[in-house]
């Protein structure tokens, strides 16, 4: 008896893992079937395709926010507060950064390469070498962006 019981109970094992898998393959192939029918649906044009493919066609550039000399200082002064080299409680508009913060010509190299990843633009070796304060940053970014206030 226990035989038999045991003889049933692994066949229905057996039956319910290959269940298992038809159910599962069917179910992906279901799934797979309806989404590339929403893809086809969606990829299909319509009536008015020539009015919307004109509105498709056409690139719309965003420009960024127009720049404040506030706003201009306070992204300076934040990517300095940021570096981990400048101390915070010393750093004003007119603080020197070889002078008064103690700064290497390899640190300064690092300030400004961190204002061009701010700012999106690169500065100039020969112009570089001149901003030596936030102040001069925040003079050459308004200027270079033409920012007038």
């Amino acid at each position: 008896m226990a035989a038999i019981v045991q003889t049933i109970r692994s066949s229905l094992f057996r039956n319910s893992s290959v269940i298992k898998r038809t159910f599962i393959r069917t179910t992906a192939l279901g799934l797979h079937s309806n989404v590339k029918k929403q893809i086809f649906q969606q990829n299909s044009t319509p009536k008015n395709s020539n009015i919307i493919s004109s509105l498709l066609q056409k690139r719309l550039y965003s420009h960024g926010e127009p720049l404040t000399l506030d706003l201009i200082r306070d992204r300076v002064l934040l990517v300095l507060k940021l570096y981990d080299k400048v101390d915070p409680d010393k750093l004003t508009l007119e603080t020197h950064f070889i002078n008064d913060l103690g700064l290497d010509s390899l640190d300064h190299v690092e300030v400004i390469m961190a204002m061009e990843d701010e700012f999106g633009f690169e500065i100039p070796d020969a112009d570089a070498e001149k901003l030596l304060r936030p102040a001069d940053i925040i003079r050459y970014v308004g200027d270079r962006q033409d920012v007038y206030e």
